[in-house]
């Protein structure tokens, strides 16, 4: 799917991510990919990886992170790290665009989640936020229950939910996945 030097962006969180090693170049092992967040900008949603370390290492400007019940702010140089299960969420917290580098160990299908979130956001699929309406997430969030969950809502409870609401964004055609048609998207991805 993805090799290294490929970009996607999501428009609507002012994310743009730089691929430098996948997870099919690893074996399953990491990903790594420089982010770069555009002044304002942050990712979709606090969550949390149930079986990810990410390891946050920034080059340039300031990133704004909640760690669990931790807030920091951190500047070039500055690293931090998200272990399995720790909910998270991150934001550009200063005026210039803000880069790092982010290792998800062991990958998963964390670049198929991205892919899919920031395709649905360049297609307009999604709100303000880079969030899809609930009937499609529940089919996404539940094809990607090893990669990406919720930090506020018990997991069983999570797990019931998306197994209920699953079937009925499949019944009205939605997909975990979403490629859109060649050419569609070409100038959200390079």
């Amino acid at each position: 799917m993805f090799h290294a030097g490929d970009q996607i962006e999501n428009p609507v969180t002012g994310e743009r991510i730089v691929f430098h090693e996948t997870s099919a170049e690893t074996n399953g092992e990491r990903v790594v990919f420089e982010t770069i967040v555009q002044p304002g900008g942050f990712v979709a949603s606090a969550h949390l990886h149930p079986f990810q370390t990410e390891r946050f290492e920034v080059l340039e400007g300031t990133l704004g992170m909640r760690r669990g019940k931790e807030k920091v702010e951190l500047g070039a140089g500055e690293t931090i790290v998200v272990e399995p299960g720790t909910a998270h969420k991150f934001w550009n917290a200063g005026g210039g665009e803000v880069r790092f580098i982010c290792v998800v160990t062991p990958a998963l299908q964390f670049e198929r989640l991205i892919a899919t979130m920031y395709r649905l956001a360049a297609a307009g699929k999604t709100n303000r936020k880079g969030i899809p309406n609930p009937i499609r997430l529940a089919v996404i969030a539940n094809h990607h229950f090893d990669d990406v969950r919720l930090p506020t809502v018990p997991h069983k409870l999570q797990k019931l939910a998306l197994v209920l609401g699953a079937p009925a964004g499949r019944a009205v055609g939605y997909s975990p996945t979403f490629d859109p048609a060649p050419g569609e998207l070409a100038s959200a991805t390079a």
